[in-house]
C-alpha cells in the first residue's frame, strides 16, 4: 500500500500523461549508404555477445551503468543488427516484466497514419483534420494531420496542460471539445489532445478502432503480441499514452523504424513515411527536466542530429525511451519501474467521485486523506497505468546528454 502524500503525488502526476526461429537477409536502409547483415526476430530475439556484434563490451557497460545510476530504471535493452547484445534489469524485475509507455505510445499510433496513407484511407499528412472529423469545420478548420503530429496544431493549452483529460471518463469527448488558441503550424506546443484525436481520425478513416489497428497492422506483424493496450472507461483507445509491455518487446517497434518500416521483407510502413518521421522539423526545444536541447517530428523526438549521429526516440513521461540509430541499426530501450494494475480499461473506482472536485492539488490532498483513513486503496481499487515514486526518473534526465554520447560511442570504432 502507498499511504503517504509523497507517493500519492507521484501517482497522480503519472496518471496525467502526461524454440528460436530466425531469418537473416540483407536490406538496404533508405539512405542507400549502408547495408547490414540483419536478423529479424520472430518469436524470440537471437542473442550475440557484444564482441560478436562488433561492439566494445566496455562501451555497453558504460551505457548501462549510466542508465542504472538512476534507481528508477527497471530495464535496458540494446539491439544491434537485429541481435540482442545486452540487457540489464533492476532487482525484482526480469525480461518478462512489464513497463508502461506513457507518451511512447504517440509514436506507435502515429505509425498508423503512415499506414493509412499507404492504403489510401488517408490521402496525405497535409489533409485538413476536418476532412475526417466534421467537428473540425470551425475555427480549427486550418489544422492539418501534420500539425497534430508535429505538435503545431495551435489548440488550446490551459495552465493544467490538459491534465484533466486523464481524469475523464471519456478522453475523446474531452479532446473533441478543445478549441483553437493560435494559428496552426507556427509554434511547437506539446499537447496530448493532438494525439488523442488520432483515435477519432483513424476510426473515421478505417472504420476500425485504433488499438485494434495497432495490433493487426503493426504489433502482430512484428511479434509484439505480449501487450496491454489501454482504453478509457468509455471504450476509447488511449492514443496519447498507455501501452504496457516488456523492454524486449518495445525494442521490436524501434527495430521496425531502424529498418525503415520493413520487417523480414514486408514493408509494413512506407520508407517515405519513416524518412519524413526521421527528419528534423523542430529543433532547439528546451526541457524542464533534460539539460539538452532536442527536436521533434511526427510524434518522435530527436535526441541527436549532427555530424556525429542522428538518433531519434519515442519518449514517455518519467523516463521511458526507445532510441533508434537507423544508420547503425541500433536500438536502445530504457523503461522505469512499474507496478501494473489489473485490466486494460481505465477504472477510477471510488476516486471517480472526486475527479471533478476543485483543483488538481485539492483532489490530491483529498485522495490522500481518503486513502489514509481506509476509505479507498489507491493500489487495488483502481485500474489505470500509474508510475509511483520508485519509477520517477531523476539522474537519467540529469545525465541525458552523457547517455546519448555513450550511445553514439557504441558505433564508433
Amino acid at each position: 500500500m502507498f499511504k503517504t502524500l509523497t507517493t500519492l503525488l507521484a501517482f497522480a502526476a503519472s496518471t496525467f500523461f502526461s524454440a528460436y526461429v530466425f531469418s537473416g537477409h540483407h536490406e538496404e536502409v533508405s539512405s542507400g549508404e549502408f547495408r547490414h547483415l540483419q536478423q529479424t526476430p520472430q518469436e524470440q530475439w537471437q542473442e550475440k555477445t557484444a564482441s560478436e556484434a562488433g561492439i566494445d563490451q566496455a562501451k555497453v557497460n558504460r551505457l548501462f551503468d549510466l542508465s542504472f545510476e538512476d534507481n528508477a530504471t527497471q530495464a535496458v535493452v540494446l539491439i544491434k543488427d537485429g541481435f540482442l547484445v545486452g540487457e540489464r534489469y533492476a532487482e525484482g524485475y526480469n525480461k518478462s516484466s512489464y513497463g508502461t509507455s506513457w507518451s511512447m505510445a504517440k509514436s506507435f499510433y502515429a505509425s498508423l497514419i503512415g499506414i493509412s496513407i499507404d492504403r489510401g484511407e488517408i490521402k496525405s499528412l497535409d489533409d485538413k483534420v476536418g476532412q475526417y472529423l466534421e467537428y473540425f469545420n470551425d475555427e480549427r478548420a486550418e489544422i492539418s494531420i501534420r500539425d497534430l503530429l508535429d505538435m503545431t496544431s495551435g489548440l488550446e493549452m490551459p495552465d493544467h496542460e490538459h491534465e484533466e483529460m486523464f481524469f475523464s471518463a471519456d478522453h475523446l469527448d474531452y479532446a473533441r471539445a478543445v478549441g483553437v488558441e493560435k494559428p496552426a503550424g507556427q509554434k511547437f506546443e506539446y499537447n496530448n489532445v493532438n494525439s488523442m484525436l488520432l483515435a477519432d481520425i483513424l476510426q473515421n478513416a478505417t472504420g476500425i478502432k485504433a488499438d485494434q489497428l495497432l495490433r493487426e497492422r503493426v504489433f502482430d506483424k512484428i511479434g509484439l503480441t505480449d501487450v496491454t493496450l489501454w482504453r478509457d472507461s468509455a471504450g476509447n483507445p488511449l492514443t496519447y499514452c498507455c501501452v504496457d509491455t516488456t523492454a524486449r518487446q518495445y525494442s521490436r517497434f524501434g527495430l521496425l523504424f531502424a529498418r525503415s518500416g520493413n520487417w523480414n521483407g514486408e514493408q509494413i510502413i512506407s520508407s517515405d513515411f519513416v524518412d519524413q518521421t526521421f527528419s528534423k522539423v523542430w529543433g532547439d526545444l528546451k526541457s524542464s527536466t533534460i539539460s539538452q536541447e532536442r527536436g521533434y517530428s511526427l510524434h518522435w523526438w530527436i535526441s541527436r542530429h549532427d555530424d556525429s549521429a542522428e538518433i531519434f526516440n519515442a519518449s514517455g513521461k518519467f523516463g521511458q525511451y526507445i532510441f533508434v540509430d537507423r544508420e547503425n541499426d541500433i536500438v536502445f530501450t530504457r523503461i522505469t519501474k512499474y507496478h501494473p494494475s489489473e485490466g486494460s480499461v481505465q477504472n477510477w473506482g471510488a476516486l471517480r467521485y472526486i475527479n471533478w472536485i476543485g483543483s488538481v492539488d485539492f483532489r490530491l490532498k483529498l485522495a490522500a486523506f481518503l486513502d489514509s483513513i481506509g476509505v479507498i486503496t489507491l493500489q487495488g481499487d483502481i485500474a489505470t497505468p500509474a508510475t509511483y515514486a520508485d519509477g520517477t526518473s531523476k539522474e537519467f534526465f540529469e545525465n541525458y546528454s552523457t547517455i546519448i554520447d555513450a550511445l553514439v560511442d557504441i558505433s564508433q570504432q
